[in-house]
């Protein structure tokens, strides 16, 4: 649906221009969203990585980028557009009186709160952009020297992660060598995404303390070990605009859950690709739920599409399909907390016993995004050069930001303006409690599915398929892909109609199973994105051949890792005798073959997941390997890898 570049939808124009009542001026008529194109912040990750969810929206024409945002939100003045646009005027997206206008929020909390951010390298920028971000919108500001900013690494007393400062990052991009370029594209994306967080939850939540905890890379590991730093220093909500593939967990651990902290606001963005990542660009990434948000523990948080706002007033929204998907499904590994299944329309969700992401939802659409203030010098994300009256024109570190990065630290700072989790043990209880009793304290997003579709329309730039067509291809027509009134998978419980619906509505608290919470261990995808379990086949069939978190990390960063550390995870769906083998290519006489490296290994394995190493110290020389695994009876499956 979409490349990591650039990719032209040619698309005609959303409904109405958006007009906040702060600016008392003449609406304007939509760009056609032929004139943006939208590319990812984030590569796709490999196995043991996660991917940052922010989405940019990039003006193609002239004309877009002297206007830079499709909803008709630069505003004329006097009769005259600005020579140079504004984000003040809308230019480049929604704006904080948006936010808090269409969502009908205040401005402060009522105690103080602190909400983290848990992103991947370190932005040298973070702070400068926030301030000018403040300062351009009229924000208090939020700084290092009054204490309402702290930024910290995944490990207490430890340095901030690479770069330490942007003239090291530029020297990275200025590299000879593709690998090191593509490095600082990588770091550029997750500084961008920094300041999307950062800056979205202080406009949201304008007294709220931000403390950014930084990993030192988007390994899975990195990223809990700054999930439990954000915990340890008091952090009262903690917003997660990541993910990686549930199947990079183990769901039975006795290690330590790093999402399970009662009594903390934990968000997680439930992904960019729709209904169990169909439309993510590599094969692999399919036909999975995203992490955390499949975690019981947490607040997963969907995305939306918002319709004009006529007044600076709530005029509607949709389950986001099209240029993205708001990301969702039923989970494999995790059980429906007790809370979640007794919403009353859970029988048609379609995920049996399983947990359903997502529980609420926000704008997320990059067409409707908001904002951004990033002034990645190397990279030069943020900068809009246009032509006028013969004369070159550039707006630098200003640019329009969506997906369900967007949506998470919205719906983290609506909790924070509600105080927090309120003693709630699992702050997600609190969303199904009002919908029980008090419908009305959430916008019902009734239109829309994030299933499955072959085209899209190139006129309104949202997908080309009915609703009804989208969830008989995806989810079996059941609410897991679709929206209805009350709750539903793509939308959860609504988006936010003010604060009340985040807050306790002194409904007893029904005790939730405690669910199995995961260590990072690469377990296999699942192959169907049907939300119910299909019968067991026959005969057995192995699927999902990875190597472990750790065996990638060695094959990876180690020179010539031991053989011992090549550890893999399969699914197998009845017990049954398996051979793992490991070789090597060797070319010779101009002639390629494979060599065998050790002995075969045989094992006994069980259904359901198995985890197995292979056997041996001596390690492995530098070259192309291949790990076969074959079952009895079966057919084969095999890894190819590296080693440097």
């Amino acid at each position: 649906m979409r490349s990591p570049l650039p990719k032209i939808l040619p698309l005609l124009a959303l409904l109405t221009a958006l007009v906040a009542p702060s600016v008392a001026a003449a609406e304007e008529t939509p760009l056609p969203e032929s004139d943006y194109a939208v590319r990812r912040a984030c590569s796709e990750p490999p196995p043991g990585f996660a991917s940052c969810l922010a989405l940019q929206l990039v003006p193609l024409t002239r004309e877009a980028k002297r206007h830079t945002h499709p909803l008709g939100m630069a505003r004329r003045a006097g009769g005259a557009r600005p020579h140079v646009p504004s984000p003040k005027s809308g230019a480049f997206g929604l704006r904080p009186q948006d936010l808090h206008s269409v969502y009908g929020l205040p401005a402060t909390a009522p105690s103080a709160q602190t909400i983290a951010i848990v992103d991947a390298y370190n932005d040298p920028n973070a702070e400068a952009d926030l301030k000018s971000y403040s300062e351009e919108f009229g924000l208090p500001l939020c700084t290092k020297a009054n204490g309402c900013f702290s930024q910290v690494s995944q490990k207490a007393g430890a340095p901030l992660p690479f770069p330490e400062t942007t003239a090291e990052l530029e020297a990275l991009w200025e590299s000879p060598l593709k690998e090191e370029k593509e490095e600082a594209e990588e770091i550029a994306g997750w500084g961008t995404e920094i300041s999307l967080d950062i800056e979205t939850a202080h406009a949201t939540c304008q007294s709220c303390h931000i403390l950014l905890v930084e990993a030192n890379n988007p390994a899975n590991e990195n990223l809990i070990a700054a999930e439990t730093r954000a915990e340890t220093l008091g952090a009262t909500v903690i917003s997660n605009s990541w993910g990686t593939s549930e199947g990079f967990i183990e769901p039975s651990s006795d290690q330590h859950a790093p999402f399970n902290d009662p009594g903390i606001v934990i968000t997680a963005s439930a992904g960019d690709d729709g209904f169990r990542n169909w439309a993510a660009p590599r094969a692999g990434e399919r036909n999975v739920t995203s992490y955390p948000a499949s975690s019981p523990h947490v607040v997963s948080v969907g995305g939306t599409r918002l319709a004009s706002l006529i007044g600076g007033t709530w005029q509607g929204e949709t389950v986001w399909n099209g240029s993205g998907a708001g990301g969702g499904g039923c989970s494999v590994v995790f059980t429906a907390p007790a809370w979640q299944q007794q919403a009353a329309d859970w029988g048609a969700v379609g995920c049996a016993s399983k947990r359903s992401v997502a529980d609420v939802s926000a704008d997320a659409d990059p067409y409707t995004g908001v904002a951004v203030r990033d002034t990645d010098a190397p990279h030069r994300l943020c900068e809009t050069k246009y032509e006028e009256e013969e004369e070159l024109h550039t707006v630098a570190g200003w640019c329009t930001y969506g997906g369900t990065s967007l949506a998470s630290p919205i719906v983290a700072s609506t909790f924070a303006l509600a105080g927090g989790a309120n003693n709630v043990a699992q702050p997600a209880q609190t969303l199904y409690s009002n919908l029980r009793s008090t419908p009305s304290r959430f916008h019902d997003v009734t239109v829309g599915s994030n299933g499955k579709c072959a085209s899209f329309d190139f006129e309104t730039g949202l997908s080309n398929c009915t609703q009804a067509e989208e969830a008989a291809a995806s989810c079996s027509s059941t609410l897991a892909c679709q929206a209805a009134p009350g709750y539903d998978g793509p939308t959860g419980v609504g988006t936010p109609n003010g604060v009340l619906g985040f807050e306790p509505n002194g409904a007893p608290s029904e005790p939730a199973p405690p669910p199995s919470e995961a260590r990072f261990v690469i377990v296999p995808n699942v192959t169907s994105s049907s939300p119910t379990v299909a019968p067991t086949p026959q005969p057995p069939v192995l699927t999902g051949l990875v190597l472990t978190a750790p065996a990638v990390n060695a094959v990876l960063w180690r020179h010539r890792p031991r053989r011992s550390q090549i550890a893999f995870s399969f699914l197998l769906t009845l017990p049954a005798n398996v051979r793992a083998t490991l070789v090597r290519r060797v070319r010779s006489h101009g002639r390629t073959r494979w060599v065998a490296v050790g002995a075969t290994i045989t094992l006994d394995a069980h259904g359901g997941r198995t985890v197995k190493r292979l056997s041996g110290n001596h390690r492995l020389s530098p070259g192309f390997y291949r790990l076969t695994v074959t079952v009895a009876g079966g057919k084969t499956q095999f890894i190819a890898f590296n080693v440097h």
